[in-house]
């Protein structure tokens, strides 16, 4: 179990949740954040290409009209 896994889950057994309950619900919220992660990366990508394709078109607008 990772660190933060094991925090949730014995958060979850403090509160006096069953064992099998609380490791379902610590492993879901450890998936949830790695697709989290996947989102962020994904987003940093189509930022950077966003950025390109706009500089590349005020390019050509500006050879444009120069």
């Amino acid at each position: 179990m990772s660190v933060m896994q094991s925090e949730v889950f014995e958060a979850f057994r403090a509160i006096d949740i069953p064992e099998e309950k609380a490791l379902k619900a610590a492993t879901a919220l450890n998936k949830r954040d790695d697709d989290v992660v996947s989102l962020k990366a994904d987003m940093l990508l189509l930022k950077w290409m966003l950025g390109f394709v706009l500089a590349f078109q005020v390019g050509i607008f500006i050879k444009l009209f120069m």
